[in-house]
Parts: C-alpha cells; sequence; structure tokens
C-alpha cells in the first residue's frame, strides 16, 4: 500500500510538471514569446501518458501521439475540436446528448480532475471521467490538471486509461460478493445439518432407546416367564442392531469411514458407487490406490473437491455418463472430471449462485492449487485441477 501511494504520488509530480512545461510554452507562444524551453516539446511529445491542452473555451490546442492514441484518432484531428469530443464529465448510459452545453460540460469534467489534485487517501477512480474514442467507445480515465495563465489562459490535461483497472475493481468486488454469498450459504447448510442429525437422532436412536428401556423394565418384573423374556431380549437385540445401523449411517453422512480406514482411493470408490446407485449415472473411476496415499487434510479436501463436482453434475448437468481421473505426476496430483452433458457457459461460472463451484475453488485455493472449469468437447463439462501434494504424501 506504501508502495502504491509513492507511485501515485511520483506520478502526480510528474503530471504537474509536464502540464505546467506544456501550459508555460503555450502561454509563451500566444503572447509571442519565443520558445526558451524547447525541451519542453520533446519531454510532451515522446510522453507515455496522453497530454491535452485547451484554451479558456475548453478547444483543443494542443495533442501529443500518446493521447491520439489513447483515443484512436490523429493529432490534426484533436487539435481544434472542442474538449467534450474526447472526455465527458462522468460515466454515462451511452445517451450522447445530455442537454447542457458544451463549454458546461467540459469545465464539469474538468472539476473532476481538479478534485483529483487534493485525493487525501481517496481512490484515484473516484476522480474518473468518461473517454470517448474515435470509433464511439467509452472508457474511464484518470487525470491530472494543470493551469497556466501567462496571458490568454490554458489548461493542460495528463491523462491516463483505467480500463484494466476499472475491471479488476468489478471483478475483485464480484469475488467479495460470492465469498459473502458463500460464508452465508455455509452457514445455513451447518444449520440445516444440526438440524437433520438431531431429528435423525431424535427419530431413529432417541426412540430406540426408549423401546429399550421399555423392555428392560419388563425383563425385571418378577412374574414374567422365560418365553416372554426370550422374546423381549430377542426384540431388544434388533432394536441394537438397528440402532448401530442408523449410527454408522449417520456417522457416514458426516464423514465416510472409508476415508480413516481404507484412505482416499477406497473412499472414492464408496463415492462413486453411492452416485450410481441414487442417480443412475454410469461414473468411471481412474485412479491408482498408491498414488492416493496421502494425509488426512489433503484426502478430506479432495474428496469434498471431488463430491461437490459429482453433485453438480447431478444437479445441473443433465449427463449421462461420467469419468474421473486421477494420477501423480511428480510432486502433483492432477485431477480431471468429465461429463457428456449439456456444458457450462463462462457467464455460469460467474453467477453468484453458483455456489458449487465457488467452494471447489476456494478448496483447492487453500491446497495451493490450480482450477479451470471449461465446455468439453463434444458437448459437456471438465474440470481440470492441479494440487501440489509433496507435503502431504504418507
Amino acid at each position: 500500500m506504501k508502495r502504491q501511494r509513492l507511485r501515485s504520488t511520483a506520478w502526480t509530480v510528474t503530471c504537474f510538471l509536464v502540464g505546467f512545461a506544456a501550459g508555460r510554452r503555450l502561454g509563451r507562444q500566444s503572447s509571442g514569446e519565443s520558445d526558451t524551453v524547447p525541451a519542453s516539446r520533446q519531454i510532451v511529445h515522446d510522453a507515455n501518458d496522453a497530454i491535452v491542452s485547451t484554451d479558456g473555451s475548453y478547444r483543443i490546442v494542443m495533442a501529443n501521439p500518446a493521447a491520439a492514441a489513447l483515443f484512436g484518432t490523429t493529432v490534426e484531428e484533436m487539435v481544434g475540436s472542442p474538449l467534450t469530443r474526447y472526455i465527458e464529465p462522468a460515466v454515462t448510459d451511452g445517451n450522447a446528448d445530455t442537454g447542457v452545453d458544451a463549454e458546461t460540460d467540459a469545465d464539469e469534467a474538468l472539476d473532476v480532475f481538479r478534485a483529483g489534485s487534493g485525493r487525501a487517501g481517496r481512490r484515484a477512480t473516484d476522480y474518473a471521467v468518461t473517454g470517448l474514442r474515435a470509433d464511439g467507445q467509452r472508457f474511464p480515465i484518470e487525470g491530472s490538471l494543470s493551469r497556466a495563465n501567462e496571458g490568454t489562459p490554458y489548461y493542460t490535461v495528463i491523462m491516463r486509461d483505467v480500463s484494466e483497472r476499472t475491471r479488476v475493481q468489478e471483478k475483485l468486488t464480484r469475488s467479495h460478493d460470492q465469498l459473502r454469498q458463500l460464508s452465508a450459504a455455509l452457514q445455513t447448510i451447518r444449520e440445516e445439518e444440526r438440524t437433520h442429525i438431531a431429528r435423525e437422532l431424535h427419530d431413529d436412536l432417541g426412540q430406540i432407546l426408549a423401546s429399550l428401556r421399555m423392555d428392560l423394565a419388563l425383563l425385571q418384573q418378577a412374574d414374567s416367564t422365560p418365553d416372554d423374556s426370550l422374546h423381549l431380549m430377542r426384540g431388544m437385540e434388533q432394536n441394537l442392531l438397528t440402532a448401530i445401523t442408523s449410527l454408522r449411517r449417520i456417522a457416514t453422512n458426516l464423514r465416510p469411514r472409508a476415508l480413516d480406514e481404507g484412505g482416499l482411493y477406497f473412499a472414492l470408490k464408496g463415492l462413486r458407487d453411492d452416485f450410481v446407485e441414487r442417480y443412475g449415472i454410469p461414473c468411471t473411476l481412474l485412479a491408482d490406490e498408491a498414488e492416493l496415499r496421502l494425509d488426512d487434510a489433503a484426502s478430506t479436501a479432495i474428496f469434498r473437491i471431488v463430491q461437490e463436482a459429482l453433485t453438480n453434475i447431478a444437479r445441473h448437468a443433465q449427463a449421462s455418463s461420467v469419468t474421473m481421473n486421477l494420477f501423480r505426476s511428480n510432486s502433483e496430483l492432477l485431477v480431471t472430471i468429465r461429463d457428456d452433458g449439456r456444458g457450462i457457459r463462462p457467464e455460469d461460472m460467474e453467477k453468484a449462485e453458483s455456489l458449487g463451484l465457488i467452494g471447489m475453488r476456494e478448496r483447492v485455493w487453500a491446497m495451493n492449487g490450480e482450477i479451470s472449469v471449461s465446455a468439453d468437447e463434444p458437448p459437456g463439462t471438465r474440470i481440470d485441477i492441479v494440487l501440489p501434494v509433496h507435503g502431504h504424501l504418507v
């Protein structure tokens, strides 16, 4: 952040010096004085930033090649044109006619640049205006303004295209929104899981234990016959088996036993078998058990990534087959999941509600890995994941 402020300050100082030189040269030319600083002409001409000077009525009297390139035109075309031909006072919705005269529009645009000279820690984009290229394309501009008052007043504006910065900020804002929604969704899922577990414990284990208690109370009665006691014990045994089955099912839903007992390979096999049984979609697992011997943290993360991918396929892909390929190359695990469904569009991956993809991406990034999701040929979706596992081998 400190380096960014220093860079911004350096550019502001450079803008002031170049603008002062350009305004001073124009002022001297207008008053008939000889140009005593010919180097200023070369400075303005060779500057990487766009430099434009206008007279008091905001008509362009000087523009450097960088300005012409910025607006997609020529220096000759720019000189003599009104400033409003190339900048607007603010970003608009595409309406060219605002109903305000050109001089007022230009003055409003320059007011934005005047405000930028005293930023006081605010973002540079707070002072951006809209540029107009020769082909009508609009784009955001950041600028700095200087004024020369030697004779006729001249304004010199030094500008930069900040389109890329704007795109990055928009992407960052969208990413923050997605993370907030993901966090909210995770909270909701956690509460739903707690409710589900509580219901299962109450409906299954609670009722079974209550029944066992009643049977035990009957057994303790002195007047019960041997046949009645045997019948009660058999019922209690069946209830105990049911309770054990329910307990295992609840525990497996929370965390697959295969992850702890057999490792990642067998957990993925169980996940594949459950996917086929539940959704009726053929699924092929291509993997080697020896290559998937990883520690608990990596095994759990990879299992959840694949689980989320299969859940997304079942919900959205309309696929008739799935292939999962996991193999290790040196110290990286390469994971490819493909389906032959309807495919995925680029805009689908940017949707705020695509929480499954966001969750997968966050898990991959947490392991310092890379993930790409793309439409496959023939129609379908392909997920490619690269995970560094050199520190997770067992």
